[in-house]
């Protein structure tokens, strides 16, 4: 092995935990390293998560628009080609991976490898690449390694897709099914039953739970699932055995209770969720990690301040974008020389699922409140009565903002309908400076649009 190269930052990972800090950092004349198994830059946000999935959303979208307004004349059923879906979706993919290949060419002191990266000391990185090992000594780290999608050790689930097969790059599935099954309640079952549903598949969900998307606020769950495709059958409370490969197709068996069944379909999607991926070298160095992830302070900081975690690694908000912000805040903090000049708001970052309709929610929800001993005062908006929505007949749904009682400071809120993941950063916006009733009912929001509903309900206050 050759001589160490000394560096000043190394970020294991080049998703959104990482490139942003290195951008920031190397404009500022640090020498950095990206170190990433892919070689590209963006996570798995773009090779099989966020950006893909939501390029088939998209699409699956304007199919059920197209349906409803064939009431008016306007055409008959869509014809539906899952195959130029799927070129739709790898367009933007690589279009993507193109526009980040040429910042990184344009930029100085940033090197990109592709390898593996493992800790060995507090200051030394090893990195494993296809040309052999290469050494750093490095006075910052940040850890930004991600997260993997997770299957549960459950007999067959080796014969079972999951949203790797879906959604990366010349994905497995280029071929619509006629029925799916999907293990998992989550937002990644739940969001892809919502767009094969809309494209004609018919689904079934399987929750180990008593409610989808569980660990979310159960109000707005409970007024976003009866707008969900009717194609989408749900069955909670289920523990599944074993899943088997037939000539007719794949048969997951279950327990419910005292009752065992068996579910027949075309294709079975495990959706159990999404586990860190942990670089090796973490338990010499005593930095704390389980399967929830690494443990950082709000400055990002592990057990060693120089060693950053960032993005979906911690575990704390596992979202893209969160994980931009945390990975700037990190390059803040490394500027400042390992101090706490800069910190995360876990708070408020605005989730989204992206279901057909979507729901979204940022800050402290009513349940969320109640379970704290926290008083709220709650302001609410129909989307029944909203022009936008009734233009696009999605009427459905509608949002709730959460307040302080005494000084009516915005401290959460939820959307479930048209545009929730538009209307949801407004609100989070909001609750993060701060803002109370009174300012978002002056704020004169534009007409005819959805996001005239936050100040509609912020005046039923005053």
């Amino acid at each position: 092995m050759k001589k160490p190269e000394t560096i000043d930052v190394l970020t294991i990972g080049a998703g959104g935990g990482a490139y942003p800090a290195a951008f920031w950092l190397a404009k500022r004349a640090q020498r950095v390293v990206m170190v990433d198994p892919k070689g590209v830059m963006s996570g798995n946000c773009l090779a099989e998560g966020c950006v893909p999935s939501k390029a088939v959303r998209e699409m699956a979208r304007h199919v059920t628009r197209h349906r409803r307004f064939e009431s008016y004349g306007m055409g008959g059923e869509p014809t539906i080609d899952y195959r130029k879906i799927i070129a739709h979706k790898d367009n933007v993919q690589r279009s993507r991976y193109l526009q980040h290949g040429e910042e990184l060419a344009r930029s100085r002191n940033i090197e990109l490898i592709k390898g593996r990266a493992s800790l060995q000391d507090p200051h030394t990185v090893t990195v494993e690449t296809d040309a052999g090992d290469r050494r750093y000594t490095v006075r910052h780290i940040i850890v930004a390694s991600g997260a993997d999608v997770f299957v549960p050790s459950i007999p067959g689930a080796e014969l079972c897709l999951t949203s790797s097969d879906l959604y990366r790059l010349n994905p497995t599935v280029k071929v619509l099914p006629q029925t799916l099954t999907v293990i998992g309640g989550g937002y990644i079952g739940v969001e892809t039953a919502s767009f094969y549903a809309a494209l004609g598949v018919h689904v079934t969900v399987l929750q180990r739970g008593r409610q989808l998307l569980s660990g979310m606020d159960p109000d707005m769950v409970a007024m976003l699932v009866p707008l969900l495709d009717p194609r989408i059958r749900v069955m909670f409370e289920i523990d599944v055995d074993r899943i088997e490969q037939g000539v007719h197709g794949m048969t997951v068996h279950y327990r419910q209770g005292d009752f065992s069944g068996k579910e027949l379909s075309d294709q079975v999607l495990i959706a159990a969720g999404r586990r860190p991926v942990l670089p090796e070298g973490l338990a010499a160095l005593d930095i704390e990690a389980g399967h929830t992830g690494i443990a950082v302070n709000g400055a990002l900081q592990t057990s060693h301040p120089h060693i950053y975690a960032c993005g979906d690694v911690n575990g704390r908000v596992p979202l893209f974008h969160a994980a931009v912000r945390e990975s700037l805040v990190a390059a803040h903090n490394i500027m400042a020389g390992d101090v706490a000049a800069d910190t995360m708001d876990f708070t408020n970052v605005p989730t989204t699922v992206f279901t057909l309709p979507a729901a979204a929610y940022v800050g402290m929800t009513r349940t969320a409140a109640a379970q704290r001993g926290v008083a709220v005062v709650e302001a609410g908006y129909e989307f029944l009565e909203d022009s936008r929505a009734q233009i696009f007949g999605e009427t459905g749904g509608g949002l709730r903002l959460f307040f302080e009682p005494r000084s009516l400071r915005l401290i959460g809120g939820w959307v479930v309908g048209i545009d929730a993941g538009n209307l949801i950063g407004e609100i989070g916006l909001a609750c993060a400076n701060g803002l109370t009733a009174q300012q978002l009912a002056a704020f004169a929001d534009q007409h005819p649009m959805t996001s005239e509903g936050i100040g509609h309900a912020a005046r039923s206050l005053l």
